[in-house]
């Protein structure tokens, strides 16, 4: 078992009160833990989010994007599970409504695009996959789990004034104007187990006690453990909510009844 070292992150965004089980006895507003991804599986990475303010509206590319671009990396599609949430707590994903690349050119330059994205209120338990080039932005009020392929390309189209840089004709060259499909998102109970993304980059899972034996077959190699209550561990050690493990087999985890947890494994 590798125990994933952690990255905290400071962001004029984030929060000085993080929900349990995080502390922050240093005042500053934590935005992100990142945990490194351990070098036997590079292609995944996991981080909490905490904001307090709108994050900017942002897209990515795709790995056919990338690689045409001669970028030589990976694209970046991700998913957004809600661990805490405030009374403000809001995502915003895909449009309204289909917008053509002129109208989102001007949006994006005026500010009005943020007015354009669908503007979810949600819960604890909420679950988005976002696929690449779809436009979006993290509300405030919100803590979540980001499981995401291992690729630090963000094309930012709007900030809200921020003094950060835009990346506007790259975004535009990747960015979609359409409506999230409904079929991508979905809240799942607590106290359940859910299959949340089966591909096409990567697989997840939300367990609750030990995976069933149609579970566990998805999992036929290394994968990433991320407990989130109750007790887990991975090859005779526990690992408490807030970790992230990486596990050689699905043999070595072990979830006590009533724990909860997520399984993430590369996929291709």
């Amino acid at each position: 078992m590798t125990l994933l070292p952690t990255r905290t992150v400071a962001k004029p965004w984030g929060r000085e009160d993080l929900p349990a089980p995080f502390s922050n006895p240093t005042g500053e507003k934590i935005g992100e833990i990142w945990f490194e991804p351990p070098p036997e599986l590079p292609q995944l990475l996991v981080k909490y989010i905490f904001t307090s303010e709108k994050l900017s509206v942002q897209v990515h590319p795709s790995d056919t994007q990338t690689l045409a671009t001669g970028l030589g990396k990976q694209g970046k599609e991700e998913c957004w599970l809600v661990v805490d949430a405030g009374p403000q707590a809001t995502l915003g994903v895909g449009f309204a409504d289909h917008i053509d690349a002129a109208a989102m050119r001007a949006a994006a330059l005026d500010g009005s695009i943020e007015d354009l994205l669908v503007w979810h209120k949600v819960r604890a338990g909420d679950f988005f996959y976002i696929p690449a080039n779809t436009v979006h932005a993290i509300g405030p009020d919100v803590a979540i789990i980001e499981v995401q392929q291992n690729s630090d390309i963000t094309y930012r189209l709007f900030d809200y004034g921020r003094p950060r840089e835009l990346h506007l004709e790259e975004g535009m060259a990747v960015a979609r104007g359409e409506p999230h499909p409904a079929a991508l998102r979905r809240h799942v109970a607590a106290c359940s187990t859910a299959s949340l993304v089966d591909g096409p980059h990567f697989r997840l899972h939300r367990v609750t006690g030990q995976p069933a034996a149609d579970v566990a077959a998805r999992y036929p190699g290394r994968l990433l453990v991320i407990p989130l209550t109750g007790t887990v561990s991975v090859a005779g050690e526990e690992v408490a909510a807030g970790g992230c493990a990486l596990a050689g087999t699905i043999g070595e985890v072990v979830i006590a009844d009533g724990a909860e947890a997520l399984l993430a494994a590369p996929l291709g």
